[in-house]
């Protein structure tokens, strides 16, 4: 079967063995599968320079999948040949993920794909609704509080602002200026042009500083400054979090695969409280061409494989 993998800046399809499940697994027939920034990094070989991996001579490539399930491991209790699900391949040295014809996964990274939604609009939403759910979690605001989303028009920073409003948390959301419309509709309460004063625009909305920050874009010490003392910072992407100066507690979200919160995030697809985004779909065969779109930047929602 094919299956993308990559290293050194380029992406390849290769042939590879069907893989089996083992106890506990269920294999998926790959519809769809969605690119990330993750895979960007994954392709650049730069996973061991962060210890985030051994040193490999190819890493496969792929978190996100929507398919549907062909065969199943010993053990699995809540799937069954059939079923339609999305899912989330979250080890960074498995040697087939979500971009290939055929993935295997744990019953507990997989939940039933959500109703009257294509494969393609699915398979958008596991990795940035599961990381925002987490992030979230770590920032542990309350109702009322407020949250400073950098990168809110990007695939992540959506249903972080998203996920946050739902939760009755006030957002700052930071975008380009053309973007503000979007960022919005997303329930965002403030907006603060991407590129100005960071730290003063967002206090002169916010007095004092925001209660916490999600800092899906990387900016850092100027997200960091826009904090209240004591507040949140939640960085995305391991290295990035700043010293936790004037008491603000700083941590990094990991994400990890949770059926329970996949089911949830499912849920809120279903009824249009959250917002897929598709901005492309390509062939395996242009997997390259999706690549590419992706590091030049300016993206709204994701690109999609299909095989």
């Amino acid at each position: 079967m094919r299956a993308l993998v990559g290293r050194d800046g380029v992406v390849r399809v290769a042939e590879v063995p069907e893989p089996e499940p083992g106890p506990g697994q269920v294999r998926i027939r790959v519809e769809a599968a969605a690119v990330n920034p993750i895979d960007l990094f994954t392709v650049s070989g730069a996973l061991p320079d962060h210890g985030l991996t051994p040193r490999l001579d190819t890493y496969a490539l792929g978190w996100d999948v929507a398919g549907v399930i062909d065969r199943v491991g010993p053990g699995v209790t809540a799937a069954a040949p059939g079923e339609r699900v999305v899912g989330l391949s979250d080890r960074l040295t498995d040697p087939i993920k979500a971009q290939a014809e055929f993935v295997v996964l744990d019953e507990s990274a997989v939940a039933p794909a959500p109703v009257g939604m294509s494969a393609i609009e699915a398979s958008t939403l596991p990795l940035n609704a599961l990381t925002a759910v987490q992030a979230l979690d770590l920032a542990g605001l309350a109702h009322g509080e407020s949250l400073l989303v950098t990168g809110a028009a990007g695939g992540l920073g959506g249903y972080l602002v998203e996920l946050a409003a739902l939760r009755g948390i006030r957002v700052a959301a930071v975008a380009a200026p053309g973007d503000e419309a979007l960022v919005r509709g997303f329930g965002a309460e403030w907006f603060v042009a991407r590129g100005a004063d960071l730290a003063g625009a967002v206090r002169a909305v916010v007095p004092g500083g925001v209660d916490g920050v999600v800092d899906a874009a990387v900016v850092g010490l100027p997200a960091l400054d826009a904090v209240r003392g004591g507040g949140a910072f939640v960085a995305v992407g391991a290295g990035q979090a700043p010293l936790p100066l004037r008491g603000i507690r700083t941590s990094t979200v990991f994400v990890r695969a949770d059926a329970a919160q996949l089911r949830d995030v499912v849920r809120l697809a279903e009824t249009g409280r959250l917002t897929t985004r598709v901005a492309g779909v390509h062939p395996f065969e242009r997997a390259a061409e999706a690549y590419e779109r992706l590091a030049r930047g300016g993206v709204r929602g994701r690109l999609v494989l299909t095989p």
